[in-house]
């Protein structure tokens, strides 16, 4: 036999879960400054996660997926992103959304079930959440090529859960990056967990960054807990797809340390105790540590920004809460260009039922 190819995967990894580094980091963290922008963006994910959650428990809001334990991910690939990019995010990565400057006011109204909450202000050629499984990647990769036709000096970054890595959608999409070398990352949010299924029983692979090797483009795996890792692994495939170098995929190792959703209740078939040890790697005290061991960031600071964040968290609540709900034709707005009868009778249905008075009521 004679061995015609072979492959590895690396994995990144430069602050562990006690808060010190493991080496040199890369440039842009030598500044104090750039890590306390990273870790205030994910203080304010948390924070918001946390009321949104309790918005949906006490019937203000609909199923929400929080996003707990995976702030470091989406904070560390939004901030190596350029505004020109798009984004394609899942259902949990409002953390990305948020750096990208789609507003917490905006991220409510659409799990409201209000459309305008797609309508971002302002990244405007980011696509809105994806609910099926996988099938962003499908439209990363036209989004890409297009780019790509055009000429354009921009990025197409798709983001999915460890569970779409087993749909056929993610193999599709991701075979026609590779044939097409469009401008395409695609980043795995390994939380372990696809809804009740543990990643162990999804795929008998190593690691799903090695599935990428299949498709011919780059994979690697960076720790998911680590936002200077996220983001220097973000920014090395950013700059080779924007130079023309293709797509790449980051497996970004991580752990779902909520339920699934609001609608979930993960302590049916998950190990009370493995939840409590991965409390011990969660990304935003590492951060913390770290700073605190750089003498950048202190009791005092804590406090101040935990009061900041909860202030803009509670305007961005109280902005959702006063916007009128849109009218029950919005529903139909944009499905034809001639609405076929049978809609229009469920429109004229629909039209003589009472209107909720606001958002936060009729949600349970």
């Amino acid at each position: 036999m004679v061995i015609v190819a072979n492959f590895s995967i690396g994995h990144t990894g430069f602050i562990d879960a006690q808060g010190q580094a493991s080496g040199p980091l890369p440039s842009f963290a030598c500044d104090s400054a750039v890590l306390v922008d990273m870790y205030r963006d994910m203080v304010l994910t948390r924070l918001f996660d946390k009321k949104a959650v309790a918005l949906q428990r006490t019937g203000q809001l609909g199923t929400f997926p929080s996003a707990i334990g995976a702030e470091a991910i989406g904070v560390g690939l939004a901030s190596a992103m350029r505004p020109e990019d798009v984004l394609l995010p899942s259902y949990r990565d409002h953390a990305a959304q948020m750096v990208r400057g789609v507003s917490m006011t905006e991220i409510l109204l659409y799990w409201a079930g209000d459309e305008r909450g797609s309508n971002f202000a302002v990244p405007r050629h980011d696509f809105p959440n994806c609910v099926p499984i996988a099938s962003q990647v499908c439209h990363a990769a036209g989004a890409a090529y297009a780019c790509k036709l055009r000429r354009e000096p921009r990025v197409t970054v798709c983001m999915t859960g460890d569970g779409a890595t087993s749909k056929g959608d993610f193999y599709e999409g991701m075979n026609l990056a590779g044939v097409w070398q469009a401008p395409l990352v695609m980043v795995i949010s390994n939380n372990q967990w696809a809804i009740s299924l543990p990643r162990r029983a999804q795929t008998a692979a190593a690691t799903l960054a090695q599935k990428a090797i299949a498709a011919g483009i780059d994979g690697l795996q960076v720790d998911g807990n680590d936002v200077v890792a996220v983001r220097y692994a973000a920014q090395q495939a950013l700059d080779k797809a924007r130079s023309g170098g293709g797509p790449s995929l980051i497996e970004a190792i991580t752990y779902r340390l909520s339920d699934h959703t609001t609608a979930d209740d993960a302590s049916r078939y998950r190990d009370a105790a493995e939840v409590q040890h991965q409390w011990l790697r969660e990304p935003i005290t590492r951060l913390r540590n770290y700073l605190a061991r750089l003498g950048a960031w202190d009791k005092d600071k804590e406090i101040c920004l935990h009061q900041e964040c909860a202030d803009r968290v509670e305007q961005a609540v109280a902005d959702f809460l006063q916007t009128p709900p849109p009218g029950v034709d919005a529903m139909f707005d944009h499905l034809y260009a001639a609405l076929p009868r049978s809609l229009e009778h469920q429109r004229d249905m629909a039209r003589r039922q009472p209107a909720p008075a606001a958002h936060g009521t009729g949600h349970g």
